[in-house]
């Protein structure tokens, strides 16, 4: 895997051993910036994180300050070998994301979040979801490619299929 744009545009990353983590590719991870648009001086929260790939794309492309939340330890000690690797500074929280959500009292530009396909508490971290984005920012939920997503009280700006996934675009 490698940065799509921005400062560090061509820079490769690790990502977690094993079977627990499915990362953004390439393609799926441009395609979604496309979607976004400019990032510069955002906050994003990156939940569900794995290697940190989205994360770290948005701090390529400008993003101010990034958090990155994962319960898998090898994920969060990839994400920080990442930080490391591109020289960026941002806060890594190998916790539960509907943990770390409820006790989060920030608020975000943009909230990624790619959990796994099988993940079915999405009605759980919605109030949560809602509650941590700004008035202008916006979600980007990945899912496999036959799940659409709804989250109570955010209004889908689009959804669109890419293969075997889903990326699903939510405004407040």
């Amino acid at each position: 895997m490698r940065i799509i744009a921005g400062e560090k545009k061509g820079h490769r990353i690790a990502a977690p051993k094993g079977l627990t983590t499915r990362p953004t590719s390439d393609f799926v991870r441009e395609t979604a910036f496309n979607l976004i648009g400019p990032v510069d001086g955002a906050t994003v929260l990156d939940l569900f994180a794995g290697s940190g790939a989205l994360g770290l794309e948005a701090l390529s492309r400008g993003a101010a300050r990034a958090t990155f939340v994962d319960s898998d330890r090898e994920a969060c000690r990839t994400i920080n070998a990442n930080l490391d690797k591109l020289k960026l500074n941002a806060t890594v929280l190998c916790q539960d994301a509907l943990r770390a959500l409820s006790t989060d009292r920030n608020t975000y530009d943009l909230v990624l979040a790619d959990p796994p396909y099988d993940y079915v508490a999405l009605d759980r971290l919605a109030p949560h979801l809602k509650r941590v984005l700004a008035p202008d920012g916006l979600v980007v939920y990945q899912t496999d490619a036959r799940t659409e997503p709804e989250v109570e009280g955010l209004h889908v700006r689009t959804s669109r299929k890419y293969g075997s996934a889903r990326l699903t675009l939510f405004e407040a």
